[in-house]
């Protein structure tokens, strides 16, 4: 697939690599020409330098033929305009995704309709995770780590218990998948849990921390 990166930062320098890496063909735009000076040696996609605004810096990049378009500066401000310039005047273009750097910007990229990644949200909000209880492995996050699943291992007190036991008074929370001896279904809330299974629950911040709640009571009983 082809794929243009605006922004040439270290974040930046290091989406350009990942999606080289893995097989893709990769543009980097910036307006600085030293900034490529952060690509990884291996790196063999293009460089573009020069105004991302502009038309003839997005004609050389070959916006018209990209699949997706990364919007990465350091500024909010110019992320939300060059994204919404990309998504109006070329609607061919399958993904644009704009990074957020400042959480107090959040709202004024929303507003433009943006996907949006903050690498700030996001990270606040795994250190907080793991501080709190890393007993619960994240397997995936969504949006901005609003909503994230969750691994859990079944203990043995909670053995023979249904699903809908344990949520029971969870709020936030649903269940995702359950693996029993390398096997994963879709279960019921009427299924029987047994030691060592793995759970896989959908939850906010708020109800993982009722599930953990809730695990540890049974501890302590």
């Amino acid at each position: 697939m082809n794929f243009i990166v605006v922004g040439c930062g270290r974040f930046g320098a290091e989406l350009a690599y990942k999606l080289f890496i893995n097989g893709h063909q990769v543009v980097v735009v910036d307006v600085n020409q030293k900034a490529f000076n952060r690509l990884h040696p291996d790196f063999r996609g293009r460089t573009v330098e020069g105004d991302s605004l502009s038309a003839d810096t997005l004609a050389r990049a070959n916006v018209e033929k990209a699949d997706g378009v990364a919007i990465v500066t350091n500024s909010d401000t110019m992320n939300a305009v060059i994204g919404h310039t990309v998504r109006v005047h070329y609607p061919g273009i399958k993904q644009v995704v704009v990074r957020n750097y400042d959480p107090t910007m959040r709202e004024m990229l929303e507003a433009f309709g943006l996907q949006i990644i903050s690498s700030t949200a996001w990270g606040a909000e795994r250190v907080q995770e793991l501080l709190i209880d890393p007993s619960f492995r994240t397997v995936f996050s969504a949006g901005n780590g609003e909503v994230e699943m969750y691994e859990m291992f079944i203990p043995a007190r909670w053995q023979g218990e249904t699903i809908s036991n344990l949520l029971n008074g969870c709020t936030d929370i649903v269940c995702a998948a359950l693996a029993r001896a390398g096997r994963a279904e879709l279960p019921a809330p009427s299924t029987k849990l047994q030691q060592g299974d793995v759970l896989t629950v959908s939850a906010t911040l708020d109800g993982i921390k009722s599930l953990r709640t809730k695990l540890q009571e049974g501890e302590e009983a």
